[in-house]
């Protein structure tokens, strides 16, 4: 559905009120079909950006453009059939029903008078079909969860059957759940209707793995624009957001908190099973260690956003003794060792014997194998 030509634009836009500027330089290109996104702190200029890229703000320099035709020579009710602006705040209808709402959409189609054909009334029903509110159309439209809502805005702004749709911020406040309904039912509607949606969030992995196109504003700037995997590889996510005492681990897709404390227990782990056990840790205030881990291991991944001390050998290669002596001489300065339950074969035996001989030793030892397991893979 994509073209080369774009449907929106904006060209040198310095945005910003009363004349003053906030950001300068936004070039944006939205094409027929995309999903783009907004990302950076809060309070970043994000809402500016993307008020003046649907007309509520006069730019203070620069232009935006609606195919060929500069935004601001449009009539409003041309305006209104190209593009749908749904900022959550201006929504003011306590008494109104859902369905009533979602009509509130038609109203550049319906002329001075505003009544509703059979044609209007079949492209709003169609509307909160198409954004998953369609059995919520008798209800009052303050009597819904902010799930609820949101898909609610998303249908009246289908229902102007725009060309672009912006949204502030249309997962905030929402839980996990309502989030994921509604950046799915985005990214259907820009695939399946060729919509484009340009939107404005701060969840950082949400946005990595929701959106095509994302643009990322802070310090009254566009520090960087691509795809989600050209900014992984470009930037420093956490310097942006200004994270301390955790990573953001944009190829993962979470954050991770520091565990910087001198380590009390060191952990063998692998294949995901130390995660678990180096966040339960860090929850309690006990530094950690852990390893043989190989460095294409997730376990190590991890690890390493946390900060803690690890015994790695290269990916790939065998376990050697150098490693195994490394780890021998860390686990003899923690309190006590910990199996995580890894899987265990030709490529890490060495682990096995680590906890086989700690356990002999006289170490402090605890497995999170069951009993069975534990006689199998230690005799």
């Amino acid at each position: 559905m994509k073209t080369d030509s774009p449907i929106l634009e904006s060209r040198d836009l310095s945005v910003g009120y009363n004349g003053i500027s906030v950001i300068e330089d936004v070039n944006i290109k939205a094409l027929r079909g995309q999903v783009i996104c907004l990302l950076g702190p809060n309070g970043s200029g994000k809402s500016t950006i993307l008020r003046t890229l649907s007309g509520l703000l006069e730019p203070v320099r620069g232009a935006v453009y609606v195919g060929s035709k500069r935004l601001e020579k449009i009539k409003p009710a041309d305006k209104a059939k190209s593009i749908a602006a749904a900022f959550t705040e201006t929504i003011s209808a306590q008494f109104a029903s859902v369905f009533e709402l979602a009509a509130m959409g038609r109203t550049p189609h319906t002329g001075f008078f505003g009544k509703l054909t059979a044609e209007d009334r079949r492209i709003v029903h169609e509307s909160l079909e198409l954004a998953g509110a369609a059995q919520l159309s008798g209800r009052k439209y303050s009597s819904l969860s902010d799930g609820e809502k949101q898909k609610v805005i998303i249908a009246r702004a289908l229902a102007q059957q725009p060309g672009v749709i912006i949204l502030d911020e249309p997962t905030s406040h929402l839980d996990i759940r309502h989030k994921i309904e509604v950046l799915r039912i985005l990214n259907r509607l820009s695939r399946e209707r060729g919509l484009t949606v340009i939107l404005s969030l701060h969840d950082i992995d949400i946005a990595l793995k929701a959106c095509e196109y994302v643009i990322l504003v802070n310090n009254g700037r566009i520090s960087a624009a691509g795809s989600p995997e050209d900014l992984i590889d470009k930037i420093n996510l956490n310097s942006i957001f200004g994270i301390e005492g955790a990573f953001y681990d944009a190829l993962l897709g979470g954050i991770e908190l520091c565990d910087d404390l001198p380590p009390r227990v060191f952990i063998i782990a692998g294949a995901g099973t130390g995660a678990p056990i180096y966040r339960m840790a860090s929850r309690l205030g006990i530094g950690a260690a852990t390893g043989i881990l190989h460095k294409n291991d997730i376990d190590y991944r991890i690890a390493e956003d946390m900060r803690l001390s690890i015994v790695a050998e290269d990916s790939f290669k065998p376990i050697s003794e150098n490693k195994t002596r490394e780890a021998w001489k860390l686990m003899n300065k923690t309190d006590f060792i910990v199996d995580s339950g890894f899987p265990t074969g030709d490529f890490n035996r060495e682990n096995v014997m680590l906890f086989r001989r700690a356990a002999l030793s006289g170490l402090r030892c605890v497995s999170m194998r069951g009993e069975e397991e534990l006689r199998s893979v230690y005799g």
